[in-house]
């Protein structure tokens, strides 16, 4: 039985290549496979769309860390935990928004498409990791009154 199953699926294996099967008719099985490493034009909705997102949950986060720091002044709310659901959210979507538009850069200048994401990912998590702490950072100076404004027209204070 085992050796009559297997005969019959190579069989059809074979009839499939050959393009003598019911299934593909008058036409080649082989004109149905699609070549998956290769684009025919960049990925240029790819970087749109990452700017798209990436504006629109950038000005959300803004949105909501300006009204953490409003409820701050007027009611005197803490300022931490920064880990809240709306909070991640919006920020991880900055970060899929930056992603898909540095990986989508990457392959318009010809990286294949694993690579420049792969890139794109480390760029991400890293450079948003660190905001993330300076963020954090941030808000306890502010909390505790220790933060003090920086003056950039004034370069002497930095030497």
């Amino acid at each position: 039985m085992k050796t009559l199953l297997t005969d019959l699926v190579l069989d059809g294996v074979n009839d499939m290549i050959n393009g003598n099967n019911q299934f593909c008719n008058n036409f080649s099985c082989n004109e149905a496979f699609i070549e998956f490493s290769s684009f025919s034009q960049p990925p240029y909705f790819l970087v749109i769309l990452g700017v798209i997102i990436g504006i629109i949950c950038g000005a959300t986060f803004a949105k909501q860390i300006e009204y953490r720091l409003n409820q701050w002044k007027k009611y005197n709310l803490s300022l931490l935990p920064l880990r809240t659901v709306q909070l991640h959210l919006s920020y991880t979507g900055i970060l899929l928004g930056t992603i898909l538009f540095i990986s989508g850069s990457l392959q318009i200048f010809g990286l294949q498409y694993d690579t420049a994401f792969f890139v794109g990912l480390c760029l991400s998590l890293v450079t948003g990791g660190a905001l993330w702490v300076q963020l954090e950072q941030f808000m306890k100076q502010v909390e505790n009154g220790e933060f003090k404004v920086v003056d950039f027209d004034n370069f002497d204070q930095f030497f």
